[in-house]
């Protein structure tokens, strides 16, 4: 990113954000991935810097960011570890839920611990048979007394069984988006399980699994917001998920892209070094041009969000589907500049690839982000 284009305080929160991916994530990034080891020791220490708590109000324990202060840290995260940032943007979508929607007493009994990443958070909303389709939702919540009872499945969580809060969508009336309800559920409830660590081609230092809830009995005071507004609740926190995934992907590809710098600077062919061909350069100039019309898109999305404004959800589409598709070419074509070096996961590249992947899928995928876009050029029209 441009440092003349930010605030002071923009520069400073980047600079301080940066020396931590420096320090504690790009370091190990390497080691998790092999390992899958998901380092919940370091998530706290982000914590000690705020990053538990991105969007939280100060006084639940949060750092007030704005959006557009927001997106930075996630992309200079990423920098680092893509696959750590894309949970601590997640985790910060849950946070601002519970800060947005929740109650007083909601607020002050689960943010605390969450902006200090004592607690870990994860959204559930996918199910096995309800992906892109997400108002099809199964998993049921029925009122028995004073408490709700919820049975169902979720699919492809992120976090699931480290994190000890899950705000999970579940249905409480008839079909539709309008029967859909917002629960905060804990781990220790009696009836939640976890199914077992899915193996994937990336977001190998954060774990995924199912989410089985069999029978969980909850209280009445651990439904978030009204009877009925868990898909509203739900696709508000998505807006923000979807600019934080999008700008993980563009700091994952500017990692990427540094390191294609350094490596045709360092190799020689024919002669000379291989910074110096032609054909190299321009492809390294495409690169460079692209991350920046796409990190540009995402920050007016942001400024949108950070406004209210009525096309927000429209833009954040929009910038979700262009800064992932764009990131994860960007990295890709930095996998082909290393020649067979890319292939070796010794040197990263082939890591980054394999993270930026999933986020063209998760918050939405892609070409469901194609139907948000379309559906606001289209709704003038009847």
């Amino acid at each position: 990113m441009t440092s003349t284009l930010l605030t002071e305080d923009q520069q400073a929160l980047v600079e301080t954000t940066l020396d931590f991916a420096q320090d504690h994530l790009a370091p190990h990034a390497l080691d998790w991935d092999r390992d899958k080891h998901f380092p919940v020791d370091v998530l706290r220490k982000a914590a000690g810097l705020g990053i538990g708590g991105v969007y939280v109000r100060e006084e639940s324990g949060g750092s007030g960011l704005a959006r557009a202060d927001g997106v930075l840290v996630f992309e200079t995260l990423s920098a680092g570890c893509p696959s750590i940032a894309g949970y601590l943007s997640i985790h910060n979508m849950v946070a601002w839920m519970i800060d947005h929607y929740g109650d007083a007493a909601q607020r002050e009994r689960w943010l605390p611990r969450l902006c200090a990443m004592e607690d870990l958070g994860s959204y559930c909303l996918t199910e096995p048979g309800a992906g892109s389709d997400a108002a099809a939702l199964t998993t049921r919540a029925v009122r028995d007394g004073d408490h709700w009872v919820v049975t169902g499945v979720k699919q492809f969580i992120s976090g699931a069984g480290a994190s000890q809060l899950y705000i999970v969508m579940a249905r409480t009336g008839g079909s539709g988006a309008q029967g859909v309800s917002a629960f905060v559920v804990d781990k220790d409830d009696p009836g939640l399980s976890f199914g077992p660590d899915e193996r994937k081609m990336g977001w190998n230092a954060q774990p995924t699994r199912q989410v089985v809830l069999d029978g969980v009995r909850l209280s009445a005071d651990r439904l978030l917001g009204g009877e009925g507004d868990g898909f509203r609740i739900a696709m508000n926190g998505l807006n923000g998920g979807r600019l934080g995934i999008a700008a993980c992907s563009l700091g994952g590809a500017r990692s990427a892209l540094d390191r294609s710098l350094a490596h045709l600077a360092d190799r020689e062919a024919f002669g000379q070094r291989l910074l110096d061909a032609p054909a190299l350069r321009f492809q390294l100039a495409d690169m460079a041009t692209e991350l920046a019309a796409a990190r540009a898109l995402v920050h007016q999305a942001a400024q949108a969000l950070d406004r209210g404004a009525p096309q927000a959800p429209y833009l954040c589409a929009m910038a979700k589907r262009f800064a992932t598709d764009t990131g994860y070419s960007v990295a890709d074509r930095a996998l082909q500049l290393h020649g067979g070096y890319g292939y070796l996961s010794e040197y990263g590249i082939e890591k980054i690839v394999r993270d930026l992947r999933v986020h063209r899928i998760l918050e939405g995928t892609n070409e469901i982000m194609r139907v948000i876009v379309a559906r606001g050029l289209t709704e003038a029209f009847g």
